[in-house]
């Protein structure tokens, strides 16, 4: 069966001497790993269109059960070229590549993650905040997934707090949370500003001008958060911090 779509190129695996697994994120499908038979060779007829974030129109064939279907046509829309110029950028990005990859089930439609990640890579390629632009992604990607931590009040009690319990995901109160020991606190700021990026669309945060000080604090938050939900950090957050160090 000949299927099409529209795919954000996230990853690719060499295969052999000259082919490609790719795994896209479509639409349609979701994440879906597709064979690219020779794309290595010189005269490829996918030429730069699986490079990675490239957004293509694709088709590729293969049974509804078939585990690796193979890839007909591949025609750009749009190829982020100035990301992948970028080492920043593309670090960045790596960021929302994997945990896209490890939040969103194989061959699951779902259009409101592509769509975000697209709109992501569309800010971060004309936005110099790119920091601001990944944490409002981690954010409503996390509400999208059904992960979101609560920060607004106690999960348990609905009273003011100002502590974060990671192993609850949630602000707790100094009632809820008796002889605990917390995993950080939060300022009055960094909750308004994750507020803020939880209700607002992307199109919105070039409004705002939080200091560097609060996107630290509040991303810091959120990926503790999400090192507790994968039981392992990220490996790309990982990369970028031995970069800095």
């Amino acid at each position: 069966m000949l299927h099409r779509t529209e795919g954000i190129v996230l990853r690719t695996i060499s295969f052999g001497e000259a082919d490609l697994i790719v795994t896209y994120l479509t639409p349609d499908f979701g994440p879906v790993k597709i064979f690219a038979k020779s794309p290595r060779k010189v005269k490829s007829r996918f030429g730069s269109s699986l490079e990675p974030l490239v957004q293509s129109r694709i088709s590729f064939w293969g049974k509804e059960d078939a585990s690796l279907p193979k890839l007909t046509q591949s025609d750009i829309i749009h190829s982020f070229q100035t990301i992948r110029d970028t080492l920043n950028s593309f670090l960045t990005v790596s960021e929302i590549i994997e945990l896209t990859l490890h939040f969103i089930p194989e061959r699951e439609a779902n259009k409101e993650a592509y769509s975000l990640f697209l709109n992501a890579l569309y800010t971060i390629e004309n936005n110099s905040n790119k920091n601001l632009a990944i944490i409002h992604y981690k954010i409503k990607f996390l509400e999208l997934t059904g992960y979101i931590p609560k920060l607004d009040a106690c999960g348990r009690c609905g009273r003011k707090g100002n502590c974060f319990y990671v192993a609850h995901g949630t602000i707790l109160c100094e009632t809820c949370s008796a002889g605990m020991v917390s995993s950080a606190r939060l300022s009055p700021g960094a909750v308004k500003l994750h507020k803020d990026l939880l209700t607002w669309d992307i199109t919105k945060i070039n409004r705002i001008r939080p200091s560097d000080m609060l996107l630290s604090e509040l991303s810091h938050i959120i990926d503790m958060h999400i090192h507790h939900i994968l039981t392992k950090p990220l490996k790309s957050r990982e990369f970028i911090h031995s970069l800095s160090e």
